[in-house]
């Protein structure tokens, strides 16, 4: 039987948090073995905003790095970098031609964004765009996004249905996937907030790679309410809850037992203990991140390999699109 396919990845802004593993990343380790898989580092996505090239070049290796040290086996996976696959910024500009302005203009992540910055580019516009391509290039049957990203995927949708009624039928209709726990990491400073690599505070999130002493800081300093007794309450007690959601998410155990567990304690013993998980959870994590990274021969082995893997199915599927909308090809 054929396996249904898998698309995601994740915009190489920052580093990869404890946020995008639970909510992202955990969850892609578990659907390799189930699913043909891909996952890309979306650099492309990257250049909606101003970057430093040399900082951009070192994130790129950097974050294809933690893809294969937080479990993404690249015998089982297609892991690939974007900008490798020149079908993704084709297939944007031809899904463009068939997106009406009254669509992107209800995207909210546009509105949000465009409000804290003076200088509004096209290409943060047209993101959801490129998304679309990202996902139908592959002929994604599921996609895993945090609820933030449905609308995106909602669009994604549109188009396919734009395509279909005056091409006929080219693209896998894209179907999200959430998981039930943990798809939403709160900001350990602001938990009404979801937890961003791209935050100005450092203290709101969790490296992946960051170094043990600094993840037990930032635990114990998250910020919580002021009563003392141990119970989730998402609504009262969002702080106490986002730190339940991830120890819970973690170590597999139901939120019910793990707060019986701490009645009579108070919220620093869970700080506490919550800082070691998160510490012993990413420890063979990062010794396998240091280790690509000083092999870094190695690692563009892997990238190349990834990158023709993709490509060749991209190419596939925009072979296909230009024949349907009347391009030649050579």
């Amino acid at each position: 039987m054929t396996k249904k396919i898998i698309l995601s990845g994740s915009t190489v802004t920052g580093n990869l948090t404890l946020g995008n593993y639970i909510g992202a990343i955990n969850n892609w380790t578990k659907l390799q073995e189930e699913y043909e898989c891909l996952y890309m580092v979306a650099d492309l996505h990257a250049l909606t905003v101003r970057q430093e090239p040399k900082e951009l070049q070192a994130r790129i290796l950097s974050f294809y790095a933690q893809y294969i040290a937080c479990g993404l086996d690249p015998k089982k996976n297609t892991l690939f970098v974007q900008s490798h696959v020149p079908a993704h910024a084709e297939l944007q500009w031809i899904l463009t031609t068939l997106t009406p302005i009254g669509y992107l203009n209800r995207m909210t992540q546009f509105k949000e964004k465009s409000e804290k910055t003076n200088e509004i580019l096209a290409g943060l516009y047209m993101y959801p765009v490129l998304m679309a391509a990202d996902i139908l290039l592959y002929q994604a049957n599921l996609v895993p996004v945090g609820e933030d990203q449905r609308q995106h995927l909602e669009l994604s949708r549109d188009i396919v249905t734009f395509f279909h009624n005056r091409y006929g039928d080219t693209f896998t209709m894209p179907t999200a996937y959430i998981p039930k726990m943990g798809a939403k990491i709160m900001s350990l400073q602001d938990p009404t907030k979801k937890m961003s690599k791209s935050d100005e505070n450092d203290k709101s999130f969790i490296s992946i790679i960051d170094p043990p002493k600094s993840i037990e800081k930032k635990i114990k300093s998250s910020v919580t309410d002021s009563e003392t007794v141990v119970s989730y309450d998402p609504e009262k007690k969002a702080g106490l809850a986002n730190l339940l959601t991830i120890y819970s998410v973690l170590t597999g155990k139901n939120i019910d037992s793990i707060v019986a567990s701490y009645q009579g304690k108070m919220y620093g013993h869970v700080k506490v203990d919550l800082a070691e998980i998160v510490v012993e959870t990413f420890k063979p994590v990062q010794e396998k991140y240091h280790d690509l990274m000083k092999n870094q021969d190695h690692l563009l082995k892997l990238m190349k390999e990834g990158a023709d893997k993709a490509n060749a199915k991209a190419n596939q599927t925009l072979t296909n699109v230009y024949k349907k909308i009347g391009l030649v090809n050579l």
